[in-house]
């Protein structure tokens, strides 16, 4: 359900929507604080993270590196969670580029006291609109977090970025994500097979006749799921992925 901006779990207060600051680091490893306002163009798809992925015995979350096809490099996740949404946006054909931690935003509480958060990614979509996004389970979320989300949202509402509070996603869609993501290097593009699946899958036509149809099926599929992972074929990934899929023609990432 929807939250209204401002009202937070027992009727608190929410944010200030003025006197945000942003501290981040920029490609020359410069650490930077500026007033929001003066930063809205600011490229931080391309700045390094203002936290540290730590890793260390027993600690309660998995954060590693997901190598991103969009970012042609790695992006740091600090759970599962942010593992699988990291993914999602790499699929996401509209992302062209995408930046984990990317930057300290700080105010001030109508408590007078001062309060930072780190969003979790910062993604550019083709059209050069910006997103943030935060991800956090919905059964732990606080009120100190809601307070904290809030204030992102209101940041970024002042220079018009969208704002993401995500949680778990759908689980059809992250393992037939998932799978298609074991063939998002470019190395899986391999031709003249790319361009026959293209012709094959011109019009509409199950999975695996059309991969049949290429040649061996079992040099063809990694190339078929490859340009599924890069939308130039597409299927629906809400449903199991199945030989009787309907793979048709797409519209390549970035289109």
């Amino acid at each position: 359900m929807a939250r209204a901006l401002g009202v937070l779990p027992g009727g608190a207060a929410g944010p200030p929507v003025e006197g945000f600051e942003v501290a981040y680091i920029d490609p020359g490893g410069s650490e930077l604080r500026r007033p929001l306002a003066n930063v809205w163009a600011v490229r931080f798809e391309d700045a390094e993270p203002v936290r540290e992925f730590k890793s260390y015995k027993g600690q309660r979350h998995l954060p590693g590196l997901w190598w991103s096809s969009t970012a042609a490099g790695h992006i740091g996740y600090e759970s599962w969670l942010e593992r699988d949404h990291v993914m999602l946006l790499d699929f996401d054909p509209s992302v062209v580029a995408v930046s984990s931690q990317p930057f300290w935003l700080f105010w001030t509480a109508a408590t007078g006291k001062g309060i930072s958060h780190a969003p979790d990614y910062f993604a550019r979509r083709e059209d050069g609109t910006a997103v943030v996004v935060d991800c956090r389970p919905v059964d732990r979320r606080k009120p100190r977090d809601w307070a904290k989300f809030e204030a992102t949202q209101a940041a970024c509402d002042q220079v018009g970025w969208v704002f993401r509070l995500v949680g778990a996603p759908d689980a059809i869609v992250v393992r037939n994500v998932r799978w298609l993501a074991g063939y998002r290097h470019p190395r899986h593009r391999l031709e003249p097979t790319a361009s026959e699946l293209l012709a094959m899958f011109a019009e509409p036509r199950p999975l695996m006749d059309g991969a049949a149809s290429a040649g061996e099926v079992i040099a063809v599929l990694p190339v078929l799921f490859h340009l599924l992972w890069t939308h130039e074929l597409t299927v629906d990934v809400s449903v199991p992925l199945h030989a009787m899929a309907v793979v048709s023609a797409g519209v390549g990432r970035g289109c």
